[in-house]
């Protein structure tokens, strides 16, 4: 089979006078290395795409996290410079993406500012700033230069038994390096809890139903791929989901018969 190709998000930047739509390479490793898939960057155009087509020959979806957030105007949220910045390009092509991929069952995976972007495009909301609220840890990144010190593994997380990643990890505690200010608050339709935080945060959803793959977590597990079991065991079920998309394809089939 040929290497089967994966949508990858794109944040819109601008640098050296120049508009640049573009991915961290540690996603694109982790899609090569972990997933066994060529990534393929979207650009953030929106409804200039036609994403029916873009999904026909793409074999999964991966979201990638960002400095970013949705926009609150999206789902009822307070779209102040503080829960801010925003990269209204990139929701106008994420969140229909996302339902599209769903709908035609290809494979996705999203993460970070992906697993929010899920959420808001099923119906769901945000919460900002949790690390404010009574009860809640303080899920942001250590201050540090650092990035290995930044993306650490330090954060408890529980699977719940019955799940997609129960079947990936088995149900019960995994460590990972969550790093965010913002997670979902009210679900969208048709989202299950797929592991929580031990202040109750929701740390990983999956969409109930799905014909495919269908998988949102907060934590970061391309930063530590070649690494760390856990980050290599989420991209490896998503690989595997992907080329099983890849084979059920006409041309696929009609090739191995």
């Amino acid at each position: 089979m040929t290497q089967p190709l994966v949508a990858v998000s794109t944040d819109v930047r601008q640098f050296e006078n120049y508009t640049w739509h573009a991915a961290p390479q540690q996603y694109l490793e982790a899609v090569i290395a972990g997933a066994g898939a060529l990534p393929v960057l979207v650009p953030s155009f929106g409804d200039r795409l036609d994403l029916d087509a873009l999904l026909s020959r793409v074999d999964g979806v991966m979201l990638t996290g960002s400095k970013s957030n949705v926009h609150p105007s999206l789902y009822g949220g307070d779209a102040s410079e503080k829960n801010g910045p925003y990269d209204t390009a990139r929701d106008s092509t994420t969140l229909p993406l996302i339902r599209k991929a769903i709908g035609r069952g290809v494979p996705l995976l999203a993460i970070c500012r992906g697993i929010q972007e899920l959420n808001v495009a099923l119906g769901g909301t945000l919460a900002s700033e949790i690390q404010e609220r009574e009860g809640s840890l303080d899920h942001r990144a250590p201050a540090s230069d650092d990035q290995d010190q930044r993306f650490a593994i330090r954060q408890k997380v529980s699977i719940r038994p019955g799940t997609c990643l129960a079947g990936v990890f088995g149900a019960g505690d995994i460590e990972v390096n969550s790093v965010h200010r913002q997670a979902a608050d009210r679900l969208g339709n048709n989202l299950q809890v797929e592991a929580v935080a031990e202040d109750g945060t929701v740390e990983a959803v999956s969409v109930k139903g799905a014909r495919a793959f269908a998988v949102g977590v907060q934590w970061h597990p391309e930063y530590w791929v070649r690494s760390d079991s856990v980050s290599q065991k989420i991209f490896r079920a998503f690989g595997d989901a992907v080329r099983l998309h890849a084979a059920a394809r006409p041309e696929a089939r009609a090739a191995a018969e």
